[in-house]
């Protein structure tokens, strides 16, 4: 039986540096790896702290269709559910960062979530799922 994984996937952003800032100093994820390929080209991978699984691959924006892309990744859909097991610390940490929030958090009958704007547009879920789950 062979098994499969997903190592990471991509946001498209427009700067490597500025996506890491927000990504590690505001959101908190830990830096896996930022090695350059090219003179203009890295390899950035990044996750939340104490991860274990899929990173995010920062890929820098290298054409105008891929510039278009930036922040829209999935259409205007939720593009990421970020996984907690302390809703409110971390929705009161974010807060205080100035993370966008563009609603107010609930609970649904799969734990609690409250959707939110990253720095480059996306849309993302925090997420503490019930215990049931």
């Amino acid at each position: 039986m062979s098994a499969q994984s997903i190592h990471a996937f991509a946001i498209t952003v427009p700067d490597y540096d500025d996506a890491i800032a927000y990504y590690c100093g505001v959101l908190g994820f830990e830096l896996v790896e930022d090695t350059p390929l090219t003179p203009d080209k890295r390899w950035v991978l990044i996750r939340p702290k104490g991860a274990q699984g899929s990173n995010i691959l920062l890929a820098r924006a290298a054409s105008t269709e891929q510039s278009a892309s930036i922040g829209n990744q999935t259409g205007g859909r939720v593009f990421v559910f970020l996984n907690t097991d302390d809703f409110e610390r971390d929705y009161a940490a974010y807060r205080a960062k100035g993370v966008a929030f563009v609603e107010t958090p609930r609970r649904e009958t799969y734990g609690v979530v409250c959707k939110f704007r990253d720095r480059f547009g996306n849309l993302w879920d925090l997420l503490e799922l019930s215990q049931s789950l």
